[in-house]
């Protein structure tokens, strides 16, 4: 153990996740700070919120920019319980890995099923807005054979392995910051020249077409927005591929949550003010809401800035995918290398989970494709991603006050850190839950009681029950 983890207090045995059994369920460390950068800005995505731009705009009553300003606070308390337990269980897993030991081996199983519908389902997610940003380019090629390829090529690169992806992925977020700041620079020469659209503080304030300011329809605006965040805590399911100890993993997703939210608010507070719909006329007309900001940009400065944000996010969302893949693949990798789900999940080559990665590439491709084929497909995918990730962010802030307040009371917790902070995130985090849309709920509700029929039938089996 080194020096820098001898300050936190540390897992007793039986508590934490066991370690490797062999060295064919080893993780190679062959990660640094940039690394986990790029792979949490990867995931997220700079450009996220263009696919979910017109839906926000119409269901925040146009204070969009203001949704993502309440989002990136409420993530904040969420990233900070990461970073606290990342130091406590610097292993894959995550949150599973996190609940296991802060609450015990049946809410650590709960919390990484839930999580897992968020790992296998948020790529499926990106890989569509992939398909449909190169059916906006190509309209002759289905968007659902675009969303398969996008698939195959990203799995082939994780398939490779985490050091080779995250080199590709480099290139990949460079080209789509490059991207977005071209959008910046063209939307703030086109305000100078001709002006706004909407009131210069309506993307904060609401733009009054749907009647007075509402904090109930900003905060229900939330529970969507918060799928452009959900890939910072991807960077925690690498800890045990980081070189430097789980302190570099704590920065790392504290980092890119702060500078997600900062570009988040800036393009979105832009592309309202030059979109030419307002958002009652959004509301009015959803099949208009995925292309909405592509039509900002195109009407606002032209076709060709249309084409360069549809390729950047047709490139970016695939590899959003890739990352959001590979952090999919260390979930699976660690349950089954705790004996929650099969064994062979564990199995590593050269230090690559390629089982674990395989199984969840099936899940992601059957999932994306099957959306990719219907009008509705991404509300679904939509609403069961976010209710798996929000139920995890629940159950990880209750792991940070039954770790550091409950288990070791006569620790070197804080109050503030260890208590006050992961208890204003779970009351944030349940209502989020409560303005969530109803299906949203039921399938949560659904996925949460297939969670503990499982938990429940291994306790039988394995005698514990």
């Amino acid at each position: 153990m080194s020096a820098h983890t001898t300050h936190e207090p540390q897992p007793s045995e039986g508590e934490g996740p066991p370690p490797p059994a062999a060295e064919g369920e080893r993780l190679r460390r062959s990660l640094g700070f940039r690394d986990l950068v790029v792979y949490g800005l990867l995931f997220i995505a700079p450009m996220a919120p263009v696919g979910v731009f017109g839906t926000l705009d119409a269901k925040s009553h146009g204070a969009v920019a203001l949704v993502y300003v309440i989002a990136t606070i409420a993530m904040g308390f969420t990233a900070f319980s990461y970073a606290q337990m990342v130091k406590v269980v610097p292993q894959a897993g995550s949150v599973f890995a996190y609940a296991r030991v802060g609450l015990g081996k049946g809410p650590g199983f709960i919390a990484g099923w839930m999580a897992m519908l968020d790992y296998l389902l948020i790529p499926a997610v990106a890989y569509l807005f992939s398909g449909i940003a190169m059916h906006e380019l190509v309209p002759s090629v289905s968007r659902w054979v675009w969303t398969a390829i996008a698939v195959a090529v990203t799995t082939a690169l994780n398939l490779w392995g985490v050091r080779p992806a995250a080199r590709v992925g480099f290139a990949v977020l460079a080209l789509e910051i490059v991207v977005l700041l071209v959008f910046v620079v063209a939307a703030i020469v086109v305000l100078a020249r001709d002006g706004a659209e909407r009131g210069w503080l309506s993307p904060l304030t609401g733009d009054g077409t749907q009647g007075a300011f509402a904090l109930s329809a900003v905060i229900g605006a939330v529970s969507v927005a918060v799928l452009s965040y959900l890939g910072f805590d991807a960077i925690a399911s690498f800890a045990e591929e980081v070189t430097g100890g789980s302190a570099k993993v704590a920065r790392a997703v504290l980092f890119c949550l702060v500078l997600t939210g900062v570009l988040f608010v800036a393009q979105t507070y832009l592309a309202a003010l030059l979109t030419p719909m307002s958002s009652s006329e959004l509301a009015a007309h959803p099949e208009d809401q995925g292309s909405a900001f592509y039509t900002a940009a195109e009407s606002a400065v032209g076709d060709w800035l249309h084409d360069l944000v549809a390729v950047s996010k047709a490139i970016g969302a695939a590899f959003a995918a890739l990352a959001g893949q590979a952090a999919a693949g260390r979930l699976l990798f660690a349950m089954g290398r705790d004996r929650r789900l099969p064994r062979v999940l564990s199995r590593t080559e050269s230090g690559t989970p390629r089982v674990a990665l395989l199984c969840a590439a099936v899940v992601t491709l059957v999932a994306a494709v099957w959306a990719a084929r219907r009008d509705d497909g991404m509300d679904h995918l939509v609403s069961v991603v976010n209710m798996g990730a929000l139920t995890a962010f629940f159950l990880l802030h209750a792991s940070v006050v039954g770790w550091f307040a409950v288990r070791h009371r006569g620790g070197r917790g804080s109050w503030w850190r260890h208590i006050l902070v992961p208890v204003l995130g779970a009351a944030i985090v349940v209502a989020v839950i409560v303005e969530a849309s109803g299906s949203a709920q039921v399938v949560g509700a659904i996925w949460l009681a297939a969670g503990l029929v499982v938990l429940v039938a291994q306790g039988v089996r394995r005698g514990e029950v």
